[in-house]
């Protein structure tokens, strides 16, 4: 188990569509356990992490909330409830820079445990919105790319100001 480093914006893993998890073995252990520890113990310990925001493209996300870290594998969404919430979010692979994301208020998740057993849960609120930020990063997306025109532009000033080099 390790606290790993998490990839930034511009690191070409982050725009990849990860792959499916086709037997939970060893490796798919240790993913999860350093995933639960970036997400827990690392120096920006989060919401949430998805696998590519440590260099791996699999379908495997870690969910913290309310402090109890889950990992989620081969996680689909369904949305249940039309309307969309906006509210700020940030993203460990963005700097943590915040920015008003707009996403449904309610969902359903169907993934798989580490043991193979299929998880089936409803989310709405905090829980839904994690959710649906991780899977977009095993989709290839970042929340930049939920903005448009004035906010994207001023989204990508404020990473040219604190992104190293």
């Amino acid at each position: 188990m390790a606290v790993r480093k998490i990839r930034k914006i511009g690191d070409p893993v982050l725009r990849l569509k990860s792959k499916k998890v086709e037997n939970i073995d060893g490796g798919i252990f240790k993913l999860a356990n350093d995933m639960i520890d970036t997400v827990t113990r690392g120096e920006f310990s989060g919401a949430g992490l998805a696998a590519p925001q440590i260099g791996v493209a699999k379908r495997v996300v870690a969910v913290n909330f309310e402090d109890k870290p889950q990992i989620y594998i081969n996680p689909e969404i369904k949305i249940l409830d039309n309307k969309q919430v906006e509210q700020e979010e940030g993203c460990l692979s963005v700097y943590s820079i915040l920015c008003s994301i707009k996403r449904a208020k309610k969902i359903r998740v169907i993934a798989e445990d580490l043991n193979g057993k299929k998880i089936k849960l409803e989310a709405e609120g905090m829980m839904a919105r994690i959710f649906q930020h991780e899977i977009d990063h095993l989709d290839g997306i970042l929340i930049v790319d939920h903005l448009s025109g004035k906010s994207k532009r001023e989204f990508l000033s404020k990473i040219n100001e604190v992104s190293p080099g």
